[in-house]
């Protein structure tokens, strides 16, 4: 098996067909810069998160210190990703009838208790 670097991992086109199949550029989340960015930098990137490589570079350990929170994202590859992950991480909305989405949540914190005994007045005006 191949030994994984940060050079094959920057030859590397980075996609995620699950959350956006058409790709970053056709998703309308990303400008076309941050497109370019995700694209090129996307796979060494989740590599460095994900421990399967150690920073080597200055431009690495900055990397990580910012997408672990520890310092501000600078520049635009830096960015793109933050902005990635809070878009696949965001919360999920889902509706079963498709009228109103709602928000899905894993716990019980619903008030179940809803009041139909209440009467609403309407006025209308016929002219």
């Amino acid at each position: 098996m191949a030994k994984v670097t940060r050079d094959s991992l920057t030859k590397r086109v980075f996609s995620d067909v699950k959350n956006y199949p058409y790709g970053f550029s056709r998703s309308g989340d990303f400008s076309i810069n941050e497109s370019k960015a995700l694209a090129q930098y996307g796979c060494l990137y989740a590599a460095l998160v994900d421990g399967v490589i150690t920073a080597e570079t200055d431009e690495d350990q900055h990397f990580l210190a910012s997408a672990f929170g520890k310092a501000e994202a600078e520049t635009v590859s830096e960015k793109a990703w933050m902005k990635y992950q809070k878009r696949i991480n965001r919360p999920k909305m889902a509706s079963i009838y498709g009228n109103k989405p709602t928000l899905i949540q894993d716990d019980d914190s619903q008030d179940d208790s809803i009041d139909d005994d209440v009467e609403v007045e309407v006025d209308v005006d016929v002219d």
